[in-house]
């Protein structure tokens, strides 16, 4: 179960976040359009204010934009900080994370190879990828179309070892196959459509077997090079980091080191505002010999009504082929079609917003933020344009559904009350004879609760007049909460949401045998060993996991349901993005430690940590099943300088009492700390390798 190198080279690469630094002066292209005489002053300066919004007011640390009109880039700018001296400025030609708007990248690469009748959309994905195989049957059902539609089934998201500090191994690629063998899935292949970022780390692999090259080396014989994508690269690209926009972090002094997500097609793609606005072409028809109108047309279908989805609404979900939204709001209130992706790393964020019928387009990248917030000011670009060309002649006022008028409540919708599982939460809905339905979080019992009131069209609104809610049943036998919900952000604008957003836990009784199991680990703590060293699972996840149970929802961990003694599965079934990143958690016991497998990451119980040697000198070596040291630091040592001489390819990292990681030394370049109280330690490194240890 331990780290293997990746069977590519490797090189350095990129990524992160801080918030609210001072921005720097907006800098914005003269060009105007050839098609008009349109100087795209207006939109230039309120895109400008509003970005300068962004970086000042909603903790986003630069942002770089531009707007595409006819073939032409009419408007690029950029405003934010970038490096912490302010000596290196912001340009377009700054690289960016783009995230999952890389899958369009991805997209478009089997959809060029369905145009060379390489690749068949609905014939089975083991047509093209022999070898993949898993222990639910149902895998030879999957086809290409369900990877890009996200109804494979999946689990979603098999990234371990995937996001690395100044470090493109590609081992997370690489044993991708081995992973899925040891999975089921979570639904059966076209169901419905839910977030997957494996369905994409899957086709990324199909496009290599049927083309026999690599990915990277397809999007830039493909896509990069005929149109002229000078600043778009991959981690198996040579970037230098000079070249890529500052990421910082509240937890780290100073700038972070390159961050790599290297399973490429579903995150890792670096580029610029300017070069993702000259990839929408291919999407307006602008460019031939690409792809062919078809499949365009094809990727903007509405794929997401093929299995089980909530009635439609305004909203940011509405999948095709790759896009989130082939339908998106609030183009959709002026009659015009609307097709977007968006993506978030750690530190980076990305939005891409094509109108094809009028060739325009708008791209957003930013270092910290989001990729909704970026959303925004994409949105913001192509409404100043479409006004400034006469195509709308005014803004629609931004939607609400006013302030509640309360309505008898029928006796039976109060037998939706209870406890609901979504992505990583669970909460409570309670209601009273009233009419008041009050919605609490147990996953985060510090979260305010939210109350809504009862009104005449059935649903429940809340106070603001931003959300409403209903509760459906659908076909499947399962109870959802069905939530439409319109998000504004003063000065920037609204973002519109129709969607499932949990669905209710059916009693699950355990056994006395099971449940004397599960409250064993009540409480009990685990620490990740399988990670790499530079994995940035050691600043920015959780390396040391505790388990609590909880008495409202008994016969469940979270939201994963207990299938036996030691084994525990996510079996939410939810169409969208409230049903993603599903597990399957695993308990083995060897020598007196037990063991947590999920999804490719690898935890021990605490008996597998030892107290850190109290002396002046200790060693520690990374043995044969390459899993990392953990120590526990003994009062005796606390407030001591510990200082490490360190392997060539090794790292450690400090956490405090509440598990804060203090020093990491991938990032900071430090290897002398002062110890905390109850603290703990990690070295992690190849095998065979060895830390001296000094205290003084």
């Amino acid at each position: 179960m331990g780290r293997q190198k990746g069977k590519r080279t490797s090189i350095t690469t990129l990524t992160l976040v801080l918030t609210m630094l001072a921005p720097m002066s907006v800098m914005a292209a003269p060009a105007t359009s050839k098609n008009s005489d349109l100087t795209y002053e207006p939109t230039k300066k309120i895109v400008a204010e509003k970005a300068k919004i962004l970086t000042e007011t909603y903790g986003t640390t630069s942002v770089q934009y531009a707007l595409i009109d006819d073939g032409e880039i009419v408007v690029s700018g950029q405003t934010g900080k970038n490096d912490l001296k302010d000596k290196v400025p912001l340009t377009s030609n700054t690289f960016y994370g783009i995230g999952s708007t890389s899958k369009m990248f991805l997209t478009a690469a089997v959809m060029k190879l369905v145009d060379q009748g390489k690749i068949d959309l609905d014939l089975p994905v083991v047509n093209y990828i022999p070898e993949f195989q898993m222990k639910d049957h149902r895998y030879t059902q999957i086809t290409p179309r369900m990877l890009l539609n996200h109804s494979s089934g999946l689990l979603g998201s098999t990234g371990s070892n995937a996001t690395l500090y100044g470090d493109n191994d590609t081992y997370s690629h690489d044993t991708f196959l081995e992973q899925l063998a040891n999975q089921n899935l979570k639904a059966s292949p076209g169901a419905y459509s839910v977030y997957s970022n494996d369905g994409f780390t899957l086709a990324e692999i199909m496009v290599e077997r049927v083309s026999g090259v690599s990915f990277t080396a397809f999007i830039h014989q493909s896509f990069t090079k005929p149109l002229d994508m000078k600043h778009t690269k991959t981690p198996q690209d040579v970037v230098d980091p000079a070249d890529m926009a500052g990421i910082y972090s509240p937890l780290v002094e100073g700038q972070l080191p390159q961050e790599n997500y290297n399973i490429i097609a579903t995150g890792g793609i670096y580029s610029t505002a300017e070069d993702l606005v000259k990839f929408s072409r291919i999407f307006t028809g602008e460019v031939e010999g690409i792809l062919s109108s078809k499949s365009v047309e094809a990727m903007a279908q509405e794929e997401y009504k093929r299995g089980m989805w909530p009635e439609d609404g305004d909203t940011s979900i509405s999948y095709g082929l790759g896009w989130d939204s082939v339908n998106l709001f609030p183009f959709s209130e002026y009659g015009i079609k609307a097709i977007t992706k968006g993506g978030d790393t750690i530190s980076y964020h990305s939005s891409l917003i094509v109108l094809p019928e009028y060739n325009l387009a708008a791209a957003v990248t930013s270092s910290g933020g989001t990729s909704a917030k970026d959303q925004f000011i994409a949105s913001e670009l192509l409404l100043s344009a479409l006004e400034e060309k006469g195509i709308i002649t005014e803004r629609k006022p931004e939607k609400s559904f006013g302030v509640p008028v309360k309505a008898d409540m029928p006796k039976e919708i109060g037998t939706y009350a209870g406890i609901y599982g979504a992505n990583n939460s669970v909460k409570k809905i309670e209601m009273n004879h009233a009419g008041q339905l009050t919605v609490s979080s147990l996953t985060a019992p510090s979260n305010p609760a939210q109350e809504y009131t009862y009104t005449a069209d059935g649903t429940f609104v809340n106070d603001a007049g931003t959300e409403k809610l209903k509760f459906v049943t659908e076909q499947n036998g399962s109870t959802y909460l069905w939530s439409r919900s319109y998000i504004s952000l003063p000065g920037l604008g609204q973002l519109a949401f129709s969607e499932y957003t949990a669905e209710k836990l059916e009693a699950n009784k355990l056994s006395e045998d099971i449940t004397a199991s599960w409250e064993k680990r009540e409480g009990k703590r685990y620490y990740v060993i399988n990670q790499k060293y530079t994995s940035t699972v050691y600043l920015h996840s959780s390396p040391i996991l505790s388990f609590h149970m909880n008495e409202e929802s008994p016969g469940y961990m979270s939201n994963s349901k207990i299938v036996g003694a030691n084994k525990a599965v996510t079996e939410l079934q939810i169409p969208g993005m409230a049903g993603r990143d599903s597990k399957e958690i695993y308990f083995a016991e060897k020598n007196g430690v037990e063991y947590i497998t999920a999804v490719g990451s690898v935890y021990a119980s605490e008996e597998f940590v030892q107290p850190l040697y109290s002396g002046k000198q200790s060693e520690t070596t990374i043995q044969a099943d390459g899993y990392a040291k953990w120590f526990s630091i003994p009062a005796t040592v606390k407030g001591k300088v510990m200082t490490v001489k360190m392997p060539a390819n090794g790292a450690f990292a400090v956490y405090d009492q509440k598990g804060v990681c203090i020093n990491h030394t991938v990032v900071s370049g430090k290897y002398e700390v002062v110890l905390p109280e109850n603290g703990h330690i990690v070295f992690a490194g190849e095998v065979d390798s060895k830390f001296k240890i000094s205290l003084k």
